[in-house]
């Protein structure tokens, strides 16, 4: 059982002596992707050899008839073994990097746009929690300080564990979300129904997607605030357009061309990247289903009922009265309800292939 970890502890042997290695260290980029894979066979290593050692301390309790110990030791091998076939089973690519997320208001107008401003509060708070950093790269506010669209990055702090990267967890949150309550526009006290979308995109690395400057027109203009009153004398804000895909970027949140310049090339790669992944994933009849890339309340992926404090995932079934506290960041369990569904199915595709 487990057979294909004694290639992995090779593996992580000699990623082990690269990390030690001064000229890796030199490169950042090879830095960052040797560290990603040494920090990922760690988990599987361990996993392993804790596996192996709870393995021999069950024999030796079967044989010297430990009834109480036996039952212990049987449950804790259980449970090795089931941890240790999640972290071998195939993983996105993508699933160690970190994330680029855009939200923007779809139907309902004003209320669309604060549900934008409370969507990106929620994921704020939970990268927050897990110890994140959070960039606003790009945003739009609407009059009644929500927003018609904003771009925020999410970068974790070190290397993470598999499958506690922001991409490996936030990716499931690609789709419509759908909300129920009473608008603040509405003076009846109706509850009215509307939507925002959200855009998940891995972030990329400058290595990973190759752009030509003779394929981008880069324009400039004046910033602006709310019914476009302008927020800036200068024209600091920038749009990229990439002419081979058709892609226009703009940033205006930083003050000099330069910096929005920055900010609008990583969302540039990392959309870039997504074309080229879910291109790939077409040509391989793995196209991701989770991310709707229209905003109508038809093509929902999750439903918010304030009246009910309810929270509705509409792929998985996952259902909670704790709307309160999953706005604030208590994520955990919806998405965790996402990241099972979808184990089940990468391990199902791995015993169809067997």
């Amino acid at each position: 059982m487990f057979e294909a970890v004694e290639s992995l502890v090779e593996e992580h042997a000699a990623l082990e002596q690269r990390m030690a290695d001064p000229a890796v260290h030199a490169d950042p980029v090879q830095a960052k992707k040797v560290g990603q894979r040494y920090a990922e066979l760690t988990a599987v290593i361990r996993t392993y050899l804790e596996w192996q050692q709870a393995q021999g301390d069950l024999e030796a309790a079967r044989e010297l008839e430990l009834d109480d110990e036996v039952s212990a030791l049987a449950l804790r091998v259980s449970e090795l073994a089931e941890r240790l076939q999640h972290l071998l089973a195939p993983r996105d690519p993508s699933d160690s990097k970190d994330v680029i997320v855009e939200i923007k208001g779809g139907e309902g107008g004003e209320e669309s746009a604060l549900f934008a401003g409370d969507l990106l509060r929620m994921y704020t708070r939970f990268a927050e929690q897990r110890g994140w950093r959070t960039e606003i790269l790009d945003a739009t506010e609407s009059a009644l300080g929500g927003y018609k669209s904003v771009t925020v990055g999410v970068q974790a702090k070190g290397t993470p564990e598999p499958g506690e990267a922001p991409y490996a967890l936030l990716k499931f949150e690609g789709g419509v979300h759908r909300v129920q309550r009473v608008p603040v526009t509405e003076s009846q006290g109706r509850i009215h129904t509307s939507a925002a979308g959200v855009f998940v995109m891995p972030e990329a690395e400058d290595v990973e997607v190759a752009i030509h400057d003779a394929d981008l027109r880069i324009d400039v203009f004046r910033s602006s605030g709310p019914g476009g009153q302008s927020v800036n004398t200068t024209d600091s804000a920038v749009r990229i357009t990439h002419a081979p895909t058709g892609i226009v970027v703009s940033c205006q949140n930083e003050k000099s061309q330069l910096q929005n310049k920055e900010q609008a090339m990583r969302i540039l790669r990392a959309r870039l990247l997504d074309a080229a992944q879910a291109t790939a994933d077409a040509e391989t009849a793995d196209a991701r289903k989770s991310q709707v890339r229209t905003v109508d309340r038809s093509e929902r992926v999750r439903t918010y009922n304030f009246p009910e404090n309810r929270i509705s995932d509409h792929r998985t079934g996952f259902k909670a009265y704790n709307l309160d506290a999953v706005m604030d960041g208590a994520l955990d369990d919806v998405i965790g309800s996402l990241v099972e569904a979808d184990l089940v199915e990468r391990l199902a595709s791995v015993e169809s292939s067997t």
